[in-house]
């Protein structure tokens, strides 16, 4: 367990106490919710320090466009219906 005294001691900014208001959260669940706002905290640090967020190519909708387009070949027209 961390130390009080020495937490803010390092090159990391003191973190403050959390104080849960209302319920009775696990460890887990208090884990993952101050993992969650230390995330949202970075982000914005990272935001106001003026690192753009890269573009994902996954999210490209101009990936999904085909990059040539497929041209029938000849007597196509008779494979465009094919008894079943």
């Amino acid at each position: 367990m961390l130390d009080p005294t020495t937490q803010g001691q390092g090159e990391h900014p003191p973190i403050p106490p959390v104080k849960v208001v209302r319920g009775n959260p696990t460890p887990e669940e208090l884990a993952a919710a101050l993992a969650v706002v230390r995330a949202r905290a970075a982000a914005a640090a990272a935001e106001q320090q003026g690192h753009a967020r890269g573009t994902q190519e996954w999210s490209d909708p101009a990936r999904t466009v085909p990059r040539r387009v497929p041209h029938p070949g000849p007597k196509a027209w008779r494979t465009t219906y094919w008894p079943a």
